[in-house]
């Protein structure tokens, strides 16, 4: 099992950057397949999977030996292909359009999975293989995949933003983590840490909005109103990017190569020790065990700090939707296999074992047996245990809504907007007045 994915997994990093619940890659590569017969035998159905996440595959293997040794009488062998993150949106938009070519079952990441859901969705609902499991999971993250009423993804994560900090760099500037509570905390420790270390307490990122999210959730907001209008110019836009700016201009956070915490160029400044901070969904604990082995025993998990204490401390960040579509081969097993994977309690314990995520069954944050697995890689990487924090936080985590709008958003932000800001100076709200212009002229298109 571990060498089918090893190939597979060095295979890709030699030609693409692979992201995970929200990311792209800049590859122009094909993707890997490997077929996976999980134990199956000779009559087994085999079912096509795509995925932009090597690790993904890696729990569908393991969920598909359990599959088959509960199911003989309806075993899978799965294909899997792994492939870049635009590639593999682009190549499934144009197959579920023409009805040709698509995959049995995929993953659609949440930035955009609202383009999936336009018109009629050539998706399969699911919402009769999630009805067992609804009293057990996070009602928002289902609901972030639906349409009129009806589920067309299953989630992988609650995707719990978190503060990532790397207490060696923290320590040498004689600053302890667990004393920053507020962003006025945060900037006062970093200006410490710049003057100490000459290192940064944090990124100022232009490619990704994890850090706008959570600004905009301890403030109530997102980035579109109710009824899913872009709301870009706010005065909580403003006053999160002040803040932002403030920290900026104060050494205390700095742009980051690639743009974000989460590329595979931000990967060495952390593993460097350039930069202190990352304020990410729970997720990123995978990319540290991965990309980033010389920070083991040196990261701990905190709240994020918020500008006012009794502020919510986390936001759902990213996130990924698992689909069936409209052709495969056997729509009923491939439904049935995808909940069995993703759902059930089993499947929820082996995302945490393997991914390293936050379940969306909860239940399984209580059990102390998984949870506090001393053999754990992810318990055994970081200094204190995830699930402390997470327990601490659990009824404070907002929810960012994903809808049409979003992908436009994102593509402004994230490619125009930010680099303004933080790169050229732009001033903040002139740069968030002609984001807002733009995206609205753009979805009129």
């Amino acid at each position: 099992m571990k060498k089918t994915w090893l190939v597979l997994l060095t295979a890709l990093l030699m030609t693409t950057v692979l992201w995970g619940c929200g990311g792209k890659s800049s590859s122009s590569s094909q993707g890997e397949t490997a077929v996976l017969d999980g134990g199956a035998g000779e009559n087994a159905t085999e079912l096509s999977y795509w995925t932009f996440v090597e690790l993904h595959g890696q729990h569908f293997e393991k969920m598909l030996q359990k599959w088959n040794e509960a199911n003989p009488d309806r075993q899978i062998k799965l294909k899997v292909t792994v492939m870049p993150y635009d590639d593999m949106h682009n190549k499934l938009s144009i197959a579920v359009q023409t009805g040709v070519g698509a995959p049995d079952i995929s993953d659609i990441e949440l930035g955009k999975f609202p383009d999936f859901l336009k018109g009629t969705p050539q998706l399969e609902k699911l919402n009769d293989v999630i009805d067992p499991y609804r009293d057990t999971i996070v009602k928002s993250r289902v609901d972030i995949y639906s349409k009129d009423g009806d589920n067309y993804g299953i989630p992988t994560h609650v995707g719990a933003s978190v503060a990532f900090y790397n207490t060696e760099i923290l320590e040498q500037a004689g600053v302890d983590y667990k004393t920053i509570e507020t962003w006025e905390d945060y900037k006062q420790a970093g200006i410490l840490v710049y003057e100490k270390t000459g290192k940064y307490m944090g990124t100022a990122d232009t490619s990704a909005g994890w850090q706008l999210s959570q600004l905009l959730a301890q403030q109530g907001k997102d980035f579109t109103d109710e009824a899913g209008n872009p709301v870009l110019n706010s005065e909580e836009m403003v006053k999160a990017l002040t803040l932002l700016k403030d920290l900026q201009d104060n050494h205390v956070i700095a742009t980051i190569a690639g743009g974000q915490p989460d590329t595979e160029e931000a990967y060495g400044e952390f593993n460097a020790g350039n930069y202190a901070t990352a304020f990410m969904p729970l997720w990123q604990m995978s990319r540290y065990t991965n990309y980033m082995k010389d920070l083991s025993g040196k990261i701990a998990i905190a709240p994020i700090p918020v500008f006012e204490k009794g502020m919510p401390r986390s936001v759902g960040g990213g996130g990924t939707g698992t689909v069936v579509t409209k052709t495969a081969k056997d729509i009923q097993l491939a439904k049935d296999f995808l909940a069995f994977a993703k759902l059930s309690l089993d499947a929820n314990k082996e995302i945490w074992n393997t991914l390293g995520f936050d379940p969306v069954n909860m239940d399984v944050w209580a059990m102390k047996d998984v949870t506090h697995n001393p053999d754990n890689q992810f318990i055994q990487y970081f200094v204190n245990n995830p699930f402390d924090v997470l327990n601490e936080i659990k009824d404070e985590i907002m929810m960012s809504k994903s809808v049409p709008a979003s992908p436009t958003i994102n593509n402004v932000l994230y490619t125009v907007t930010l680099n303004e800001i933080f790169e050229d100076g732009k001033d903040i709200k002139a740069a968030l007045d002609d984001a807002q212009e733009q995206v609205e002229q753009d979805l009129k298109e």
